[in-house]
C-alpha cells in the first residue's frame, strides 16, 4: 500500500514512492528503562561523592603544614596546624616522601584541642625508611 494525501498528516513530508525505502513504524519508547537508569546514575554520583567529601572535604578538619625540617637518613620532623572544632580531636595522616616520590614513612598522629581552642599546632617526628625530600599531611579526620 503506498502512502497518499489521504494517509498522511496534514503538516508530514510526502516523499516520492519507492525512491528512500519503507517507513519504519515508530519504536515504542521505555520508559522504565530510562528511569532505572538515571536512579542508577544517580545512586553512583553520590557514593562517589560521599567518599570525596569524606576524604577531602571537611573544612573542620582542616591541616596546613608550617614546616618540615631535620632531615636524616631515617627521620623528618614536620610542624603543622589543624582546625579543630570547639575543644575537638583528630587523628591526622602524615607522610614523607623521597626525592623520587616515593613513601618512605606513613604515621597516624592523635590531636587533640584544649577546651576553647579551635587551631592545635603540632610537632611530629616521622621515622623513615629512607632519606625523605618533604614531610606532609594527607588529611585529617574525625577520630574513629
Amino acid at each position: 500500500m503506498t502512502e497518499t494525501h489521504a494517509t498522511l498528516g496534514p503538516n508530514a513530508p510526502v516523499f516520492p514512492p519507492g525512491r528512500y525505502g519503507h517507513r519504519r513504524a515508530p519504536r515504542r519508547r521505555r520508559p522504565v528503562l530510562a528511569a532505572l537508569l538515571a536512579v542508577v546514575v544517580v545512586a553512583t554520583l553520590t557514593v562517589v561523592s560521599v567518599r570525596l567529601y569524606r576524604q577531602y572535604g571537611d573544612p573542620a578538619y582542616d591541616a596546613q603544614v608550617i614546616s618540615y625540617g631535620d632531615i636524616t637518613d631515617n627521620q623528618v620532623v614536620v610542624d603543622f596546624r589543624v582546625n579543630l572544632p570547639d575543644g575537638g580531636a583528630a587523628v591526622c595522616v602524615l607522610r614523607a616522601r623521597d626525592h623520587a616520590g616515593a613513601e618512605v614513612a606513613r604515621e597516624e598522629v592523635p590531636v587533640t584541642a584544649a577546651a576553647g581552642q579551635r587551631h592545635v599546632t603540632v610537632r611530629h617526628r616521622l621515622v623513615t625508611t629512607a632519606r625523605p625530600f618533604i614531610g606532609e599531611v594527607v588529611r585529617c579526620r574525625p577520630p574513629a
